[in-house]
């Protein structure tokens, strides 16, 4: 994960030394030890349970906790049984979560998660087909509640669409603050959405968001952008 504006304070401190102190963005962190996403599908109603809670307090030894991808809204989800984060039940989930790391000397970050193409019908509202920037089908399979089902070609968003998902971003990363994590991390790796807008095997044409590499990194910027105005640019961090 990178920060913007970070301002990594390395001084005096030898860069193989996992367990020194290290500031970054506002915090100072005890150590050095970033602990990666990892999705565990134990969200059965999209809310952080208990046993989320008991995961992440036994990891708050980390310097910095990533937690597993958080979906910033219905049309985002494409795992069975994760967690969300654009209702206020899913807000007020976290809050013992958060707040049982802090109370063992961690940090917490939130990722936000949009995964696109790589859904299926059965995860969406209403049977809705998952969107994408183009209808190209990867070769891929869904996890759903009943087993792995190949994934659908998608639907294409149309541009208009583009502002609503930069939106959806922002409002969760307000949503990550209100239920206290200490930042957000945007996944825009993995061949989730904002990598399938920079993949040229997954974006077709040549519009505003296609084509030339400045554009596909568009909406990733249009993200990245809202999010650190929302958490400023020490606590948004990209992965």
């Amino acid at each position: 994960m990178k920060t913007l504006n970070s301002n990594i304070n390395t001084t005096n401190v030898p860069e193989t030394d996992l367990f020194s102190p290290i500031e970054i963005g506002p915090y100072a962190l005890t150590n050095r030890i970033v602990m990666a996403p990892r999705t565990r599908a134990r969200s059965p109603e999209g809310i952080a349970t208990s046993m989320m809670q008991e995961y992440y307090t036994q990891r708050a030894s980390a310097g910095l906790i990533i937690s597993e991808g958080l979906n910033i809204s219905p049309q985002a989800v494409g795992y069975a049984f994760t967690p969300g984060l654009w209702t206020t039940e899913q807000i007020e989930s976290w809050r013992p979560v958060t707040s049982a790391v802090h109370d063992k000397g961690g940090r917490i970050f939130a990722q936000l998660w949009h995964v696109g193409r790589v859904s299926h019908p059965d995860l969406q509202l209403g049977g809705l087909l998952p969107v994408a920037p183009s209808a190209v089908r990867p070769n891929v399979d869904a996890f759903t509640a009943e087993g792995k089902k190949p994934v659908k070609t998608p639907r294409a968003l149309r541009v208009d669409e583009l502002t609503e998902i930069v939106a959806d971003y922002e409002q969760a990363a307000r949503n990550a603050l209100d239920a206290g994590f200490d930042g957000v991390e945007i996944h825009a790796a993995n061949g989730e959405l904002l990598e399938q807008f920079m993949r040229e095997g997954a974006i077709q044409g040549t519009e505003a968001y296609g084509g030339a590499v400045e554009n596909r990194i568009r909406l990733t910027l249009e993200v990245t952008r809202a999010v650190a105005a929302i958490c400023d640019g020490g606590r948004t961090g990209l992965r």
